[in-house]
């Protein structure tokens, strides 16, 4: 459905995004990582026709990205902008009708996307009145409200708190049934319990892209994961692990809490839990673990 190939974007002749080459096809979900200017917003802003490449392509439905293309593209800015003197029923108005839609076609659609996104209640209220979470969820309502076949989300879900954030990616979840997502977020947890496919990004090039289950095993070694009772002794005794020549690398997530990705796994296992029987360490957990997305970041750009 998209193909981007080469793409490149510089200001003032240093380079933002450099020369990326990826595709997103039908009813995919991409979700575009990346540490604080990587270069997704840049990226998905040129992919929406806000701004234009130094050079390289973009490719819709086989085609060079026109206006025909960008009539099928939703999109969310990570800041999204409004006329806030407007209800959110007239602002859906206004962002169908730029969609291309006939007028009475508008009021049957906005009505049905400020539904969609619980906003039912607020729709003649003026938009200056509305909280962070509902400004959020007005901008995905427009970015929904002409049923895209590719929706371009920039952190769709920053402003909204817990049960928000819930509520919108069952919507997302939905909407992917019939059309394509990339969306960039810094919620690791969201893109892998929504996403198909990973895009990480670091200083304007892919440091790794693909399936998230074979980025996994790319990346997955042994990993034990060890809590113990914040006892002085044991919190000592633990802290002792990370040096052990079994050991690859250590990661102290709070304090008794201990993971460790080891060169042999059973020696490490054996090793750990001999120890700590013979020092009477209060082992509150001692499992395998795997790698989870934000370890698959970390180790893909190098932090």
């Amino acid at each position: 459905m998209l193909e981007v190939s080469d793409l490149y974007r510089e200001f003032k002749g240093r380079p933002y995004v450099n020369g990326i080459s990826f595709d997103v096809e039908h009813k995919r979900c991409v979700a575009l990582l990346g540490p604080n200017g990587a270069g997704k917003t840049t990226t998905l802003r040129m992919l929406a026709g806000m701004l234009p490449p130094t050079r390289g392509s973009i490719r819709y439905k086989g085609e060079p990205l026109g206006e025909s293309g960008r009539r099928e593209i939703g999109y969310l800015p990570q800041s999204p902008a409004f006329y806030t003197w407007m209800t959110g029923e007239e602002y859906m108005h206004f962002a169908a009708r730029l969609s291309g839609i006939g007028a009475k076609e508008a009021v049957r659609l906005s009505a049905d996307a400020l539904e969609r996104l619980g906003l039912q209640e607020a729709a003649r209220r003026r938009i200056g009145g509305y909280s962070g979470g509902m400004k959020q969820r007005l901008g995905l309502a427009q970015a929904l409200v002409h049923s895209p076949r590719l929706l371009l989300l920039d952190e769709p879900v920053s402003a909204l708190d817990p049960f928000g954030r819930r509520e919108v990616m069952d919507i997302l979840r939905e909407i992917r049934k019939d059309a394509a997502i990339l969306f960039s977020t810094h919620v690791l947890h969201d893109a892998e319990a929504l996403c198909d496919d990973i895009i990480l990004m670091n200083k304007g090039t892919i440091a790794e892209r693909g399936e998230l289950s074979a980025l996994k095993a790319k990346y997955t070694r042994p990993v034990l994961s060890l809590r113990v009772e914040k006892r002085k002794e044991a919190l000592e005794w633990l802290e002792t692990l990370s040096s052990r020549p079994f050991v690859r690398e250590a990661w102290m997530e709070e304090e008794g809490s201990l993971r460790l990705e080891v060169e042999d796994m059973e020696s490490a296992r054996s090793t750990i839990l001999r120890e700590a029987g013979q020092q009477s360490v209060p082992v509150l957990r001692f499992e395998r673990d795997s790698l989870s997305l934000e370890d698959v970041f970390m180790k893909a750009v190098g932090q």
